[in-house]
């Protein structure tokens, strides 16, 4: 069962994702809070995996709780919630830890599958930010860029590979069809990579992928999985 904080300061709003998430088997909602002070001291009460957290809250915002629940709950998985899919915020959120970004406007499945992938360790972006985020990065500046290519240069092409297919988004298991390697392997290499990297998860390696400038996933030539492993037939 995953357990979920919702902080929200609208009542409606959040008995609305309330009732969406619990529709789920496997959700179970353990704590609500109306502003982020609220949000962290829930967070220390309740043993919750995923935190859905508005960014525009009283008290403390969206932004400041994540920064200290990332502090003092390192193993807590947050989604950052907006009704704006241009929020300026993005970069910030996610540079500090956050798990995905979630548009308020989603369908119900979406939330859902947004939950079920920060419990699992991936990270969620609705379309719409998708968008705007490849456009913020794109004009990246010189001394991040060379930051980041820097860090890159530590991995090897194995992992240099299997780091730019996450940054294409793609989940382990796709990229583990698209390799034809284990999923297990992969779960290998994407802990590896981040390690490496110096991130705490998927998304701050995808835009530290972006900031090298590094090829896509398509540009490599890979006849055979790089973990030696015999190639097995595309599912």
């Amino acid at each position: 069962m995953i357990r979920v904080l919702i902080a929200d300061d609208e009542p409606l709003m959040a008995a609305g994702i309330r009732t969406v998430l619990e529709s789920a088997p496997d959700i179970e909602v353990v704590a609500q809070a109306a502003d982020g002070r609220a949000a962290v001291d829930a967070a220390l009460r309740h043993r919750a995996d995923v935190a859905l957290i508005d960014i525009k809250m009283p008290e403390m915002d969206g932004l400041t709780a994540l920064e200290e629940l990332r502090r003092r709950v390192p193993a807590l998985r947050i989604v950052i919630l907006t009704s704006f899919g241009a929020e300026p915020n993005v970069l910030r959120a996610l540079s500090d830890g956050a798990s995905g970004f979630l548009l308020k406007n989603c369908a119900p499945d979406e939330l859902i599958r947004a939950v079920r992938a920060a419990r699992d360790g991936d990270a969620y972006l609705s379309p719409g930010v998708t968008r705007m985020l490849l456009g913020l990065v794109t004009p990246a500046e010189t001394e991040r860029r060379r930051a980041a290519a820097e860090r890159m240069a530590a991995l090897t092409p194995a992992e240099s590979q299997v780091a730019a297919l996450v940054a294409e988004g793609l989940s382990n298991a796709a990229i583990a069809r698209r390799l034809h390697m284990s999923e297990a392997t992969v779960k290998t290499y994407v802990s590896r990579v981040l390690a490496k990297l110096g991130c705490d998860n998927r998304v701050q390696a995808a835009l530290l992928v972006r900031d090298a400038g590094s090829a896509s996933a398509s540009t490599y030539a890979c006849p055979r999985p790089p973990t030696g492993e015999p190639p097995r037939r595309p599912e």
